[in-house]
């Protein structure tokens, strides 16, 4: 799984940066300050966002203290100069603060092609089923389907494991990352709502095993 590293000192922004990067199937670690960022770099994350602006040290000096590890800066700071710097010392792209959420994570894929050199793994297919994580689009027989975050994220975990059964308490772990108190009923809910979409016409792909989940099987040809 790509790991990234997130630094930044605002503990909402990191929080919520994280938990969304998750989301999207990252590997994520984050840290506050400049300090911990160095030491957390040590573990080779495939990937920085850092803040530019970090209460113990300038993220322009930050990111000379971790080349030759990929950079992508986040920062209020949108001045032209500030890019032309940030850019000029090595950082692999510059993004101003607000973002879109979306929008970054495909910076963040563009750049992990560039650095790592790892064939794309960003679309999926099952059958006449297609995913493009990147694109955040999907499509059953070329034709495009309109589903929702939680539908994408939910979808995206059956596709990665087409085959193999997984149990509803896998997948509150992996879609919605925590557990409802133990209700389950929540995922039956998307399922069904996922099956209105995806499978709404044969052969049907979304599967369910009694007693232990569901599973994404491709049609026999």
């Amino acid at each position: 799984m790509t790991r990234l590293l997130v630094v930044d000192d605002e503990a909402t922004v990191r929080e919520l940066l994280s938990a969304t990067l998750r989301f999207a199937g990252f590997d994520v670690t984050s840290a506050a300050t400049a300090a911990e960022a160095v030491a957390a770099a040590e573990e080779s994350p495939d990937l920085v966002l850092l803040d530019v602006m970090l209460p113990d040290m300038d993220g322009f000096e930050v990111v000379r203290r971790l080349r030759p590890t990929p950079v992508l800066f986040l920062t209020a700071r949108d001045g032209q100069a500030d890019k032309i710097q940030g850019l000029s010392l090595g950082a692999d792209d510059y993004v101003t603060k607000p973002f879109d959420l979306e929008e970054l994570i495909a910076r963040i894929r563009a750049v992990l092609r560039r650095t790592t050199g790892r064939p794309s793994d960003d679309v999926l297919t099952v059958g006449p089923l297609a995913l493009d994580a990147e694109g955040h689009q999907v499509t059953r027989g070329g034709d495009p389907l309109r589903i929702s975050p939680t539908e994408f994220r939910l979808l995206h975990y059956l596709m990665e494991n087409a085959g193999r059964v997984v149990s509803k308490a896998q997948i509150l772990e992996r879609v919605w990352r925590y557990d409802f108190n133990g209700d389950t009923s929540i995922v039956d809910t998307y399922i069904s709502y996922l099956r209105r979409k995806v499978d709404d016409q044969d052969p049907k792909l979304i599967h369910t095993v009694h007693g232990m989940g569901y599973v994404m099987r491709a049609p026999k040809s």
